[in-house]
């Protein structure tokens, strides 16, 4: 299909909705109504959007706190490989130091049987959440979370133990993209970024729970010492499973099964009426509506296969990349907080209390980039972390040659500066992205497909990051900066060139503006009239279009 007529002098991009005519009944109407909700949605300041939209972000808080849940979940097992009774249960006996531990082998089959299960988690939720609905499929996957919880819990021996990873990682996976996709369909453009962002805030808090647990166990000295931090897990399901039965579906699935006056009423849920009216509630479907038309007559279908063809191609492999790149940055090191620490040269209980006020960056990092992300929109936060992250990893790597007491808590502090870093930059810039990037039509498997390159890039470092601290392997210690380090700047390069910039940009015009294969450069100077006509042609349009329904 030829790309959208450019007004080059004006350096403006304008829609072909003429060709919309057909599609969408009342069309004239439609596109006012999507033009003044467009408009408004644009002028809107946060203060107003957060009046207007309270109760999405409620809804949306509560459905994110899934990823509180799996934040724990999926991070407490790798902070039990240096947990003395978690050892004693599991661990190996090594003649070299004496002591019991877990084989590199099998920390990598631990972590890798989550991410193994979550990838077959994520592509069940990327059919089953436009099949079934977010709402449905969030409630069956915590049925599924209750009963899979009992396999960690009973385990004996590391291969039942890895078997349970895999099967809870199935769920995990869900929870993993639906979460996004929510929060980026129920609030507007002025708070899309603080609730998309949000997320990565929720997994902070789950890593930080779970450091603390597993600390708190330190001392017991008997299997509960490792099997308490699993059974708190079963503290989120039922909750959450009521959260997200009382929640409004998301309008914009709504919207695509065709299903219009739910969507209104969903809306309506979401938005306080002393401030948004019902005729607000229809125009904002209306350019739902609008939306949805223009990515069908651009690309047709939404599989999986649709998500590599096309236009949708470019923006399913930013998607990937971008959630890759999370651990392509050095990220992975922060995963492995603790064994870092003890291969560094710190004592045990030292090495988890370093460990707390390194996963609290995850938290105080997210609080970081909402104020940045207000002030620098992604692509500048993006690639500005990329690179004061390779800065500190290279002088983490330089510090492992030094054996002195004053470089081993030196590369433990700036694993905490990384961790913020990564996070105020990032970890949860990379959310607000794959939340942006992708068609509407396609945003559920988008994203799938960009947390499938996370957990295929998860899977590899899964089975090198053990082997660079292990001191029964690599012995790398924190000499695996220098490692990461040209990773990072790789990283930053390539986000140069491929990261376009989706700050303040409508569903619409970013579907405009990837139409038109705009470089990622041009994107944030790019002007898109997503719903321009020549005076009179969308009346024309409407009568062409009721004549053609009339003949049939």
């Amino acid at each position: 299909m030829a790309a959208f007529p450019e007004d080059a002098s004006a350096n403006v991009i304008h829609a072909d909705n003429a060709r919309l005519a057909n599609e969408i009944d009342n069309y004239a109407t439609v596109i006012k109504d999507a033009a003044q909700n467009d408009e408004a949605e644009h002028a809107m300041s946060m203060r107003e959007a957060f009046a207007i939209h309270k109760k999405a972000i409620f809804w949306s808080v509560v459905l994110s706190a899934a990823l509180i849940m799996e934040g724990y979940d999926v991070v407490v097992i790798a902070s039990f490989y240096e947990q003395p009774a978690f050892q004693k249960r599991f661990g190996v006996f090594d003649p070299g130091t004496g002591q019991k531990l877990i084989p590199a082998p099998w920390q990598s089959g631990l972590g890798n049987g989550s991410s193994a299960g979550g990838i077959i988690g994520l592509m069940i939720n990327g059919w089953a959440s436009e099949r079934f609905g977010p709402r449905r499929t969030y409630m069956i996957s915590m049925l599924g979370m209750i009963i899979s919880i009992f396999g960690p819990v009973f385990s004996q021996t590391l291969a039942q133990l890895t078997a349970s990873e895999v099967v809870c990682g199935l769920f995990w996976g869900v929870f993993q993209t639906l979460t996004t996709a929510y929060a980026s369909e129920v609030c507007p453009i002025a708070l899309r970024h603080y609730l998309t962002a949000y997320i990565n805030m929720c997994w902070g808090i789950g890593i930080f729970l779970s450091s603390g647990v597993v600390r708190a166990c330190l001392t017991i000295n008997s299997d509960w010492g490792w099997r308490l931090p699993f059974v708190i897990q079963w503290v989120w399901p039922i909750p959450l499973m009521l959260g997200a039965y009382f929640a409004p579906e998301s309008p914009w699935w709504l919207v695509r099964r065709g299903r219009i006056e739910e969507a209104e009423r969903s809306v309506e849920r979401l938005t306080n009426p002393d401030l948004y009216s019902k005729e607000d509630a229809k125009r904002s479907i209306a350019n739902m509506i609008h939306t949805t038309a223009l990515e069908r007559e651009m690309q047709a279908g939404t599989s999986y296969f649709q998500c590599f063809s096309g236009i949708d191609l470019r923006r399913t492999e930013i998607a990937m990349m971008v959630f890759a790149i999370q651990l392509l940055s050095g990220e992975n090191l922060i995963g492995q907080g603790v064994q870092f620490f003890v291969q560094a040269g710190l004592s045990t209980t030292a090495a988890f209390d370093v460990n707390l006020a390194l996963n609290s960056m995850f938290i105080i990092g997210t609080v970081v980039s909402w104020f940045l992300l207000y002030r620098f929109g992604r692509r500048t936060l993006y690639i500005s972390g990329l690179i004061a992250m390779a800065v500190v990893l290279l002088i983490i790597g330089a510090l492992g040659f030094s054996n002195s007491d004053g470089a081993k808590w030196a590369s433990g502090a700036l694993l905490v500066a990384l961790n913020l870093a990564y996070n105020a930059t990032l970890g949860a810039v990379c959310y607000v992205i794959i939340a942006e990037v992708g068609s509407t039509r396609l945003r559920a498997k988008t994203i799938v497909l960009a947390r499938c390159a996370y957990q295929l890039m998860n899977i590899i470092c899964g089975i090198i990051v053990p082997r660079m601290l292990s001191p029964t392997a690599w012995n790398w210690g924190p000499k695996s900066g220098l490692f990461w380090f040209g990773s990072a700047a790789l990283s930053a390069l390539y986000c140069w060139f491929r990261l376009p910039e989706t700050m303040g940009r409508s569903y619409g015009e970013l579907d405009v503006l990837f139409e038109n294969r705009v470089a990622a450069w041009r994107f944030s100077r790019t002007k898109v009239d997503q719903f321009g006509l020549p005076d009179g042609a969308a009346a024309a349009a409407d009568e062409k279009a009721s004549a053609s329904h009339d003949s049939k």
